[in-house]
């Protein structure tokens, strides 16, 4: 329990402070005069990819511990960007043939956080 605490800390630190760094130095470079939230895209783009990418080369590898993936996959891209999940989560619908599924996750997913963060908002005043 101790490892997989310490695998979490780890990997959610450099997570956290790597979405932080790239955001930062996109939105410093190219985003200061504009209203839409480059960082953010770069972010969630960069995230998703990492983790099919990562995926990928982890599934079926003995030699990647439970600690690795666990740090890796919720610790550093869990804080990096919860999007990369959302995105495997829906390919991994497509894939295994629920489309319809797949859309409602997208639709729900998008609909549901604006209105969440619109709540939230309105309740914050």
């Amino acid at each position: 329990m101790l490892k997989a605490v310490v695998s979490l800390m780890i990997g959610g630190s450099l997570g956290a402070l790597s979405r932080w760094g790239l955001h930062y130095l996109i939105d410093a470079r190219w985003g200061a005069n504009t209203p839409f939230p480059w960082g953010i895209l770069v972010v969630n783009v960069a995230g998703c990819f990492l983790f099919g990418w990562l995926f990928t080369l982890f599934e079926n590898k003995q030699w990647f511990s439970d600690a690795i993936q666990l740090a890796v996959f919720t610790g550093f891209l869990g804080s990096f960007t919860t999007f990369s999940t959302f995105g495997w989560n829906t390919l991994e619908l497509l894939r295994t043939g629920q489309a319809g599924l797949a859309l409602i996750n997208v639709g729900a997913s998008v609909l549901l956080g604006l209105l969440a963060v619109w709540a939230g908002f309105l309740l914050g005043r």
